[in-house]
């Protein structure tokens, strides 16, 4: 996904892998695969760095080991984490 700006200075998000072509006209035109086009205020070179800086980001996120590519979740829990104090008080009793 690559991030762009509509002429009328609204930002969007564009699948990369989506885009057929890449016109230029007086504006940058994006012909996407499902044959929508979207005109954007950047220039063609910049599209295309954006979407090699993407790629790049995806192929080195493959060669990281995957404790660098799937962070643990501070969130998660299994379960115990989760009960009341006095709830793991009782549990030494037993």
């Amino acid at each position: 996904m690559i991030r762009l700006t509509r002429l009328n200075q609204v930002p969007l998000v564009i699948n990369s892998d989506l885009i057929e072509h890449v016109e230029i006209t007086p504006d940058t035109v994006i012909a996407l695969t499902t044959g929508q086009k979207i005109l954007v205020r950047e220039t063609a070179d910049e599209i295309i760095e954006r979407v090699v800086a993407f790629r790049r980001a995806i192929v080195a996120g493959l060669a990281a080991p995957q404790a660098l590519v799937n962070p643990p979740n501070p969130q998660a829990t299994t379960g115990r984490e989760r009960r009341a104090p006095m709830e793991e008080e009782r549990d030494g009793e037993e």
